[in-house]
């Protein structure tokens, strides 16, 4: 079990609303606990925000950050933002309480008076909506499994410019070095201490796919790891675009593309060794590489 505690000033709105989400959307691993620096009492219209989603908050009080034992927290969020935020009392700075992560989410408090009844709930909801969406946003960095991630030697991104002598006069500045080719079409910029290669193309108003090559893109070390960075795709439900292949036409890679959840275009990609191109078919076919093929 993982622990985790949110912390305001009066825990009676922003954390108490924190509090009751997260039991909801971190799940029965994590033990989920709010404090405040001066508790007051929880505030009716948190629990009235709450219960509109379906949450059931009355029996949860307002405690006191002294009645917390943050020598087992794993995670402690403050939800500050105009105020002062309450932080770990002195006295409980052992090994253990370093350790801790600590996440700020700066966020107005509801509960402060507007003189407008209606405006006061309407804020509620909004500070909760916004509560829930840094909830959703942590609970994948929480569930993140390094045995799944790739693992880029480098990063690719191709953009549109409607400029090209501009963009490359602007992009030299900014990456501190002029490209490394170019014809009128196109410009590549390449930083291998930045581990970026970044390449502008003149913006000709056809669709965004993979054929027009504006996308992004991270390179991987040779063949096997973009076969592996197909099978890591699958196993996390990805939308694989265009399986695991080698390609002659162009540059010739080993590749994969992925779709991102808005259906950007994503490479995965090795360039080839010498003794891999030797093996260039004459038709320069793709050749497939874990049995799967374009549909």
């Amino acid at each position: 079990m993982k622990r985790i505690v949110f912390l305001c000033v009066a825990n009676s709105a922003r954390s108490q609303m924190a509090e009751s989400l997260a039991r909801q959307l971190l799940g029965p691993d994590w033990v989920v606990q709010s404090a405040g620096s001066q508790p007051t009492a929880v505030h009716p219209l948190a629990v009235q925000v709450l219960a509109e989603v379906g949450l059931e908050a009355g029996a949860q009080t307002s405690k006191s950050v002294h009645d917390i034992d943050f020598s087992e927290v794993d995670v402690v969020v403050t939800l500050c933002a105009d105020e002062v935020c309450p932080v770990i009392p002195s006295g409980k700075q052992d090994k253990q309480v370093k350790s801790i992560q600590r996440l700020h989410w700066p966020l107005p408090d509801p509960a402060a008076p507007l003189g407008d009844a209606l405006a006061q709930v309407e804020l509620f909801r909004q500070i909760r909506d916004r509560i829930a969406g840094y909830l959703k946003l942590l609970k994948v960095t929480l569930d993140f499994e390094p045995e799944l991630a790739m693992d880029p030697a480098e990063f690719h991104c191709s953009i549109r410019s409607r400029d090209l002598v501009a963009s490359v006069n602007f992009y030299s500045y900014l990456l501190g070095a002029p490209p490394k080719e170019w014809t009128h079409r196109y410009a590549v910029f390449y930083r291998p201490d930045l581990r970026t290669n970044f390449v502008i193309l003149v913006d000709d108003g056809l669709t965004l796919h993979h054929d027009t090559l504006y996308h992004l893109g991270i390179g991987v070390s040779d063949k096997a790891a973009v076969i592996a960075a197909e099978g890591k795709a699958r196993q996390s439900g990805w939308t694989v675009h265009k399986p695991a292949r080698t390609t002659w036409r162009g540059t010739p890679l080993h590749e994969l593309w992925l779709k991102d959840p808005d259906d950007n275009l994503i490479e995965v990609y090795a360039r080839l060794m010498p003794e891999e191109l030797a093996q260039m078919p004459e038709d320069k076919a793709p050749v497939f590489l874990t049995g799967a093929s374009d549909v």
